[in-house]
């Protein structure tokens, strides 16, 4: 039985109508010329189109909060623009945004490899060796904060600005260093080394008019050369005996002062007490002997008289006495036992 439509598929040997291949028609070139003739002017607007698009894109920008925005034209500073969004003129103008606000830091003598934390840092002894006023060599590690206080001269005058605050800042801590002695740098003058330093480094940069402003100066480390640590070591173990011994007497003074002025303070008061009873005691003797004169004046014979009895009343009421009054005392043989008289106390030193 034959089946309808004669044979198998395209692989098949039946004898139904075989379809042809795929072609791809390609156009001639005359013809491809025509078609971007009438199609060039679209095209070239489009182009034209994003063109614009882009460059009026490219001229907004932004100012960071930390940044003050320098505009140049044609290479010249023509404004400078705060934190936000602003318009530059396209292709003639381009925008440079330093960080005027944030604290940059430079290092010296050290660099830090790993913020960490922990932190690492690794040494860099051709910055770190330093000799001072006395001669000797030591290892100085510092950081040297600043800010940009005028970005137009940070940007022109200054090529490379990194290394021109490094740069000034080694030769500024090798000059303070070297007119000033080891144990000072090592020990108690380390603040007016880094004021000094600080100080001599803001007017050098001054100098070169580069827009920076020193905020800080720190010391990290400020070390001896390895050969000599134990003795320096040493030296600094001395120091604290000396400071500790001397601190040890200034207790012993602060607490043996108040004492003995407070021992003085009495002294003086119980002199000022018997110098005010003696004073009293003499007015008061001369204003009876006034008194006395007084009365001695106007009646010498009875004055006397009283004076001479109460005299011996005072002086006769002390001693052991008898009495002999009226008659019988004329016949009485007046008698004095020198040998047998004994006193009742005898001083020192009387016979």
């Amino acid at each position: 039985m034959e089946r309808p439509g004669g044979g198998g598929g395209a692989g098949g040997g039946g004898n139904g109508t075989r379809r042809p291949p795929n072609v791809v028609n390609f156009k001639n070139p005359a013809e491809m010329i025509n078609d971007l003739k009438k199609n060039s002017k679209s095209f070239g607007l489009l182009i034209v189109v994003i063109a614009v698009l882009l460059i009026l894109f490219s001229s907004f920008y932004t100012v960071g909060p930390e940044e003050l925005g320098v505009v140049k034209r044609f290479g010249k500073v023509v404004r400078t623009v705060e934190p936000g969004p602003h318009f530059k003129a396209p292709l003639i103008e381009t925008v440079l945004r330093p960080k005027v606000t944030k604290v940059h830091r430079v290092e010296v003598g050290f660099k830090t490899i790993d913020p960490g934390p922990p932190a690492r840092y690794a040494a860099i002894k051709k910055e770190a060796l330093m000799l001072t006023g006395d001669e000797n060599i030591i290892e100085v590690e510092f950081i040297v904060q600043y800010k940009i206080k005028d970005p137009v001269a940070y940007l022109f005058n200054i090529r490379n600005q990194k290394k021109a605050i490094k740069d000034a800042s080694e030769a500024a801590m090798r000059e303070i260093v070297g007119k000033t002695l080891i144990d000072a740098v090592l020990t108690e003058g380390r603040f007016e080394v880094q004021q000094e330093m600080k100080l001599l480094l803001q007017s050098t940069l001054d100098l070169y008019d580069s827009g920076l402003s020193i905020v800080a100066v720190q010391l990290q480390d400020v070390l001896p050369p390895d050969q000599v640590v134990d003795a320096f070591k040493d030296v600094a173990s001395a120091r604290e005996d000396r400071e500790r011994a001397v601190e040890q007497a200034e207790g012993y003074r602060n607490d043996l002062i108040p004492k003995a002025k407070g021992l003085a303070e009495q002294m003086i008061n119980e002199a000022m007490g018997y110098k005010e009873a003696r004073v009293n005691q003499a007015k008061g003797d001369t204003s009876r002997f006034t008194q006395v004169l007084t009365e001695y004046k106007k009646a010498r014979d009875v004055t006397r008289k009283r004076i001479y009895v109460e005299t011996m009343q005072e002086v006769l009421g002390r001693m052991d006495k008898t009495i002999i009054e009226g008659a019988p005392a004329k016949n009485v043989l007046p008698y004095l036992p020198l040998g047998t008289a004994k006193p009742k106390t005898k001083s020192k030193g009387g016979r």
